[in-house]
């Protein structure tokens, strides 16, 4: 019996939250590395106490495309299965989890390297002054000159540093007028970068509606 669950039609705000990386013991058990903070997310999907849509108590599952295959370089990938979450805990830095379906270590071995998501709706709220890294990735960052906001670019990636989250943004130059604003490069062609602690201290407001992030931190650190 296929251990693969059929294809269903996946939500259209899925979130990669991790990666499968081995089977867990013999009964069918699964071990998966969170991305970062997302273990939370993953616990909380499910136990269904993010019970905010009909996904709570389910991950789905998507065969990630090689590196270098045109499904990479398209942003299309497999299609996504739908699993029903049995039990799942904390195991050190990882998830482990028994999926529906999945019952001997067989079957848990042929799901290592699926990308393990849920959709965003399905979040549960965060706290007052917390943000989901997802919702902060596109969203504009401005700085300041002499109490003036100006563009930084836009925040590409959020890494954690061990002590505190970081935004990775890549810096942009106001377009002309009526136009979008261009992508700032170095000598060489690539992209210039510059990494913001996302810290009291120097995030001064954040607007998911409007997609905006003010900061103190120097435009060219």
């Amino acid at each position: 019996m296929s251990n693969i669950a059929s294809p269903a039609v996946a939500p259209p705000d899925l979130v990669e939250l991790g990666r499968i990386v081995a089977a867990y013991g013999v009964k069918g058990w699964v071990k998966v590395q969170p991305h970062s903070a997302d273990a939370d997310v993953l616990l909380a999907i499910a136990s269904g106490s993010s019970a905010k849509s009909s996904s709570a108590s389910t991950w789905w599952l998507i065969r990630p495309a090689p590196p270098g295959t045109l499904g990479a370089s398209s942003g299309k990938s497999a299609p996504a299965h739908s699993y029903a979450i049995r039990s799942a805990r904390s195991h050190g830095s990882h998830v482990v989890a028994q999926l529906e379906g999945v019952d001997d270590r067989d079957q848990a071995e042929a799901l290592k390297g699926m990308a393990v998501c849920a959709p965003r709706s399905a979040f549960p709220a965060p706290d007052e002054d917390e943000y989901y890294w997802v919702d902060l990735i596109g969203c504009t960052v401005y700085g300041e000159d002499n109490g003036a906001p100006v563009l930084m670019g836009t925040v590409d990636e959020v890494v954690d540093n061990g002590a505190h989250a970081i935004l990775k943004v890549r810096r942009q130059r106001p377009g002309g007028q009526g136009q979008q604003a261009e992508p700032l490069l170095d000598s060489k062609g690539r992209p210039v970068e510059v990494l913001v602690p996302f810290v009291h201290a120097h995030i001064r407001a954040v607007d998911l509606a409007g997609r905006r992030i003010d900061t103190d931190w120097p435009l060219d650190f």
